[in-house]
């Protein structure tokens, strides 16, 4: 009876056990890790991890950091995954502006032709923009920043392209080469580059739909080349003024 009576306490307290943690509620956990803590030689001694560099031994004496751990655990988890969300929506972005920007470039080309300025006028595009490059030997005497007489033809034909895009942002940019310039007018390349791109914004607020607050005038000096300075051909290429028609995802 005595053997008897034992093993049904034993069971008792067995199913009593396994009641208690078939439902763990925060207040219920702190009490169990309370109660372990005020026990000794619960665990065998050595140690286990609970995250990186943290370690339980001789006892329990770090298990009230469980509930820390995997609360970082979860944060880093929530936070990796709208990181994975914020680059899906960049790269769906980007696909779309590209694909916008290639039907204005295609519409840009058509019309450049149309207009026979097809040979002077560069098209090309990225997923922020179509971009319009001009040779500046077209527009521009050496050294000065006002296009010549001879190129408002030129001029007044890309205004009529541009102006097709009056509702998206603008960016006109100068750019010149790497020869070093001072006159009264123009201290150096920077201030040059931004006269040129400047004469361009003018005409087109002066004589087109255009508004002044869609255009942005930027000179770029000679830090932006696409060829080598060191040749007279390089430099003739980096002498240019590039216009920047920005699809409706991007801006400048």
């Amino acid at each position: 009876m005595a053997t008897f009576s034992d093993l049904m306490n034993l069971l008792l307290c067995f199913f009593v056990l396994l009641f208690s943690m078939s439902s763990v509620d925060q207040e219920k956990f702190e009490q169990i890790v309370q109660s372990l803590q005020n026990s000794f030689s619960v665990l065998p001694a050595g140690g286990s991890s609970i995250g990186e560099g943290q370690m339980i031994s001789a006892g329990i004496s770090q298990l009230e950091q469980l509930d820390i751990y995997f609360k970082e655990a979860n944060s880093k988890s929530d936070v990796e995954s709208e990181d994975e969300g914020e680059e899906d929506l960049e790269e769906m972005f980007e696909e779309l502006g590209l694909a916008e920007s290639e039907e204005m470039a295609e519409n840009i080309q058509e019309m450049i032709q149309n207009l026979g300025i097809g040979d002077k006028v560069q098209v090309d595009v990225t997923a922020q923009y179509a971009r319009l490059t001009l040779n500046g030997a077209l527009l521009y005497d050496s050294g000065q920043g006002e296009f010549r007489e001879d190129a408002v033809p030129l001029v007044q034909k890309l205004g009529q392209v541009v102006e097709e895009y009056a509702e998206n942002q603008i960016g006109i940019e100068g750019h010149t080469d790497n020869v070093p310039m001072a006159s009264a007018k123009y201290e150096n390349n920077d201030v040059l580059s931004f006269f040129r791109a400047m004469a361009v914004k003018t005409y087109f607020i002066e004589n087109t739909i255009l508004e002044a607050d869609k255009i942005r005038a930027t000179g770029c000096g000679e830090y932006s080349p696409v060829a080598d300075n060191g040749t007279p051909e390089g430099r003739a290429l980096n002498r240019r003024v590039e216009i920047k028609i920005y699809n409706s995802y991007s801006e400048p």
